[in-house]
């Protein structure tokens, strides 16, 4: 993949908390080092937006998580798990995150995806149709084959995961 990254293109990061927190959980049952991914998939660009969608859980224990994301500067947004009556729970953002991104899509010259979900390739597609460079940033141990074929460049943060889990000791 023959990309172009340099210090004058504006970039917006798109972060799919849940994705990459079960991804992380499954693979090394550690954290995420959301702050290292960030600096990774800005690399030295203009950064327009940061956000993070996030989903509360029944507990709505995460005002720590939320606090430490604002703190380095990625905005989150918020939204309620859902439960229904037979007890099944759903918690994405996809559609928000997607509509976000085609928002925001003018105003930048690449698109950053935290994620490694195959429910955003008709996303990335779209986005490429407009002329704006999509890269995804996710481990690649459970990404989707087809999201890493569409994108424009594919940071498998499986390559060097200390980089980007906290360490027990933190």
């Amino acid at each position: 993949m023959s990309i172009i990254k340099h210090k004058e293109q504006r970039v917006a990061v798109f972060i799919d908390a849940q994705n990459l927190y079960h991804s992380a959980k499954n693979l090394y049952k550690r954290k995420v080092d959301f702050g290292a991914i960030v600096k990774e998939a800005v690399a030295g660009r203009k950064v327009v937006r940061v956000i993070a969608y996030v989903i509360t859980s029944e507990a709505g224990d995460e005002k720590g998580f939320f606090d430490a994301l604002t703190k380095i500067g990625i905005e989150t947004k918020t939204k309620d798990l859902q439960i229904f009556s037979g007890g099944a729970k759903k918690g994405d953002w996809d559609v928000g995150l997607t509509v976000d991104a085609i928002t925001i899509a003018p105003k930048v010259d690449a698109i950053v995806l935290v994620s490694g979900d195959g429910d955003y390739v008709p996303l990335v597609k779209y986005l490429q149709i407009h002329a704006i460079q999509v890269e995804v940033a996710s481990f690649g141990k459970s990404t989707s084959g087809k999201l890493r074929e569409v994108v424009d460049d594919f940071i498998d943060l499986s390559d060097n995961p200390k980089k980007y889990l906290i360490s027990r000791g933190r």
